[in-house]
């Protein structure tokens, strides 16, 4: 009897045991992340405004939002939003700051990670460097379920580098020769070299409802033609002036002037974002995204 009753008390504190560690588990393995690549082929487009806008509604609606600053040589995300950081991503890197320390809160609650402007590029960073980078966006604690990375305009190495890493690549282009053929640049360098087939357009700074679909459609038919691809459009920006007074006075639109035009076009895109899959495997996991990022950050050929 006695006997009995220890092995029943010890199959009762294991299975209370297992219990604790599963839930303890759950509460320190992170959720995954939505990763969207906001890139261009061409600067002046308005990229960077598309990713801050974008990343605010998404806050509006609910979701826990990451904006990380990717351009490495030019990063002004900081700058559109009125921040003053005092680290950026090369603190990171070198190891002198955690990822939580450079990160800062801008409006609606988006978390933001400052460029590490003027730092050496993601293919040149070391095994060590590109390690310490990997385990500090793994044991990130913030409950965040959507990262936005802006990249640099072009095509080189590192803004290849994060939009193959990437889960969702969003083009922004505007109405000029330039900007439509380097986003199909991008494109197809994306899809051809590296077998990303999934693209999202957004149109900036069009004069009238049906110039957005317009631009897409051009693209569209030269996508259609030559490469092997799903192109879809998210949404056009009308060309606002509240939008531009936002940008002057370092805001948001989607926060600063909420009923504009513009900031109902970035709304309506997220409302659409919202409905995307979500990840539901290890593979959404930040740290996932790290790794595929300096892996091909370090293997890839320089694009010309």
């Amino acid at each position: 009897m006695h006997g009995d009753s220890q092995v029943s008390m010890s199959s009762a504190e294991r299975g209370m045991t297992d219990d604790q560690a599963a839930g303890l588990r759950r509460m320190v393995t992170p959720r995954p992340v939505q990763v969207i690549a906001v890139t261009s082929g061409k600067g002046g487009v308005g990229k960077t405004n598309v990713s801050v806008n974008l990343a605010m509604a998404l806050a509006r609606m609910g979701r826990k939002v990451l904006l990380m600053d990717a351009d490495l040589g030019l990063g002004n995300v900081d700058v559109q939003l009125g921040l003053s950081p005092k680290y950026n991503l090369s603190h990171v890197i070198d190891g002198s700051r955690s990822l939580e320390e450079v990160i800062v809160e801008g409006p609606l609650g988006v978390y933001v990670i400052p460029a590490a402007s003027g730092v050496k590029k993601m293919a040149e960073l070391t095994p060590g460097e590109n390690a310490g980078l990997i385990h500090a966006f793994g044991h990130l604690s913030l409950a965040i379920d959507t990262m936005i990375v802006d990249t640099a305009a072009g095509i080189a190495e590192s803004v290849v580098s994060f939009a193959r890493a990437a889960r969702e690549v969003v083009v922004v282009v505007c109405d000029e020769p330039a900007s439509i053929t380097d986003a199909y640049a991008m494109i197809k360098v994306l899809s051809r070299e590296y077998g990303v087939q999934r693209f999202h357009v957004i149109a900036n700074m069009t004069h009238h409802p049906q110039e957005g679909r317009k631009l897409y459609g051009k693209l569209l038919a030269v996508t259609d033609r030559f490469l092997d691809v799903t192109l879809g459009f998210l949404g056009a920006v009308p060309y606002d002036e509240y939008l531009r007074k936002a940008i002057q006075r370092q805001q948001p639109v989607v926060v600063a002037y909420g009923g504009s035009r513009s900031a109902q076009a970035f709304s309506e895109m997220a409302t659409r974002v919202a409905k995307w899959p979500r990840p539901r495997t290890v593979e959404g996991h930040l740290e996932f995204f790290m790794e595929r990022l300096v892996q091909y950050a370090s293997t890839r050929e320089p694009v010309t």
